[in-house]
């Protein structure tokens, strides 16, 4: 997250999260949470009101709370502090990661249920190689479950995604973009890997130095998911201009 932007500027970029994330289908209805650490303001957070579709998102919709989930605000709607475990424990060990996103979409639970995560099939799926940490299943998140919240942590490291097993997946990013970026292609290898085991034919891994070269590849583009945001959000213009209210 740049220093430079703004509250204003942060409320707009994650309400046009939660719009892209209903857009594309990854949501799970009111659950999953979105969230983006507010600059200069200690542990104060923008997380998306409980009970409010994504579709139905606006800038000023948001609620700042602190890192127990609490509302700094006022607020009519209800805020879920369980929900907001997972993302206040990386924000508060992680500090270039100022956005977090977590979804619990079909093809992102279908590979959190294999032990072997993303496979390298498609150049796609190839940018996650090497990159994506496993947390092992422990129930649903609560906020009484200090010692998860540490190994979650522990399980993310300095990575920018994460398979919950048995749950969903995970990403995180400097900005709202970039963790919108890293989730949307995390989706779409998911979906990839989901059609290619389907087909039952057997499956062809490109050569570990072909594999080396293309991740190279990806880790030293230097504009990590900004041209796509800023064509998104002039999507959003277009077609839902109220997601800026």
């Amino acid at each position: 997250m740049t220093t430079q932007q703004t509250e204003q500027e942060l409320r707009e970029d994650l309400a046009a999260a939660y719009r892209l994330m209903a857009h594309f289908n990854m949501t799970d209805l009111v659950y999953t949470h979105l969230s983006v650490r507010l600059p200069n303001a200690g542990h104060r957070y923008l997380v998306n009101p409980y009970g409010l579709l994504f579709e139905e998102i606006t800038a000023s919709s948001l609620v700042i709370v602190d890192a127990d989930g609490i509302p700094q605000q006022e607020t009519s709607w209800a805020i879920n502090p369980a929900g907001f475990v997972i993302h206040s424990a990386i924000h508060a060990n992680r500090p270039d990661a100022a956005c977090v996103m977590h979804t619990h979409t079909i093809p992102g639970m279908v590979i959190a249920a294999q032990d072997r995560g993303i496979l390298p099939l498609n150049q796609i799926n190839i940018e996650f190689y090497g990159a994506v940490a496993f947390h092992a299943y422990e129930g649903i998140a609560a906020d009484d479950n200090l010692s998860e919240r540490e190994r979650l942590v522990r399980d993310l490291g300095s990575r920018n995604a994460i398979i919950l097993q048995n749950h969903g997946l995970l990403t995180v990013g400097s900005t709202v973009a970039q963790a919108f970026y890293r989730m949307y292609y995390m989706e779409q290898a998911c979906k990839i890997q989901i059609a290619t085991q389907s087909t039952g034919v057997p499956l062809h891994i490109p050569s570990e130095e072909k594999i080396l070269r293309t991740k190279s590849q990806f880790d030293t583009d230097p504009d990590q998911g900004q041209m796509i945001w800023k064509a998104l959000r002039r999507k959003l213009d277009r077609e839902q201009p109220d997601y800026k209210k």
